[in-house]
């Protein structure tokens, strides 16, 4: 059985991944300076033992994006993955100042109520970004980190240009166009068999939650991720993953070496014959680093 709260759509899933982490989404109500109402909180939980392991989702995304990932990593760790405020199925509550500051805050409290010790971080393209500047922010809860394709060296979504009324609704409207979300996915992968019909289901599958469009325009609004500049990124001490797959078209390559320059303790591992997603795409391979980076001292 599927969580009541998750859109009927659920049960057009047919992998047998996507269907296996739909059906373990549970919520908890989460208290945070943001609002006077608690945030109903989406997310998953697998696997114990280790250091706790925390996934972030990219842009417009969900915990669903980690189907194959979270699985692999959960065998001999405890390891989550959490809807950010304003994505995936978390309550996009009104009042809310949707924006990277609010997103963080939310994660803080999440973590702070349900895990509470120092955690490896995982971040895979905008999540890469919000995994830093949580890190950056609240280093004592960060034991590592890893960024999977991670966005944060260019400014925010030219989107942001066009969220006034009425464009702000044409925006969303043409984003949640299922033909558009298929060939962005498209660009995402390498193997051009993976954006099947069942991703593209688990990427849209949130767009049927209350107040997805207000919320989309919102954090757009705001600005989204800027860049961070070399010397922040120098700022972060922790030992650092910097995952890539080598045939990104999405991000480039580019960023990888960028980033494996400026973060002191890094070290950058290419993702072959992938793209964008290597969590998707690669997820043994990926999962495979991720657990030896867990191990090492």
């Amino acid at each position: 059985m599927f969580p009541n709260f998750l859109p009927a759509a659920v049960k057009q899933l047919t992998e047998p991944t996507s269907i296996a982490l739909a059906r373990s989404i549970q919520t908890i109500a989460i208290a945070t300076p943001l609002t006077n109402q608690p945030v109903t909180t989406t997310f998953v939980k697998q696997g114990c033992g280790g250091t706790p392991i925390l996934l972030i989702h990219g842009f417009d995304s969900s915990v669903l994006e980690f189907r194959r990932l979270l699985p692999l990593l959960s065998e001999d760790n405890e390891t989550w993955a959490v809807d950010l405020l304003g994505f995936g199925f978390t309550d996009r509550l009104s009042g809310i100042a949707y924006s990277p500051t609010a997103i963080k805050t939310h994660l803080y409290y999440f973590w702070k109520s349900q895990i509470n010790q120092p955690v490896i971080l995982v971040g895979a393209s905008m999540g890469g970004a919000t995994a830093i500047d949580f890190t950056l922010t609240y280093p004592e809860v960060v034991k590592k980190l890893v960024l999977i394709d991670s966005a944060g060296l260019a400014g925010g979504s030219q989107l942001s240009k066009l969220m006034f009324p009425p464009l702000d609704y044409f925006a969303t409207q043409f984003l949640s166009n299922l033909k558009v979300r298929d060939r962005v996915s498209r660009i995402g992968y390498k193997n051009q068999s993976l954006a099947s019909v069942d991703a593209l289901c688990c990427g849209a599958l949130h767009l049927q939650s209350p107040n997805w469009n207000q919320a989309l325009i919102t954090f757009t609004k705001s600005g989204g991720y800027s860049a961070f500049r070399l010397g922040i990124l120098s700022q972060i001490v922790q030992q650092t993953l910097i995952l890539w797959g080598d045939s990104d078209k999405i991000l480039g390559t580019k960023d990888a070496t960028t980033f494996q320059k400026a973060i002191p303790h890094s070290i950058l591992t290419w993702i072959q014959d992938c793209g964008h997603l290597p969590h998707l795409e690669q997820p043994q391979i990926t999962a495979q680093h991720i657990l030896n980076f867990c191990g090492s001292v």
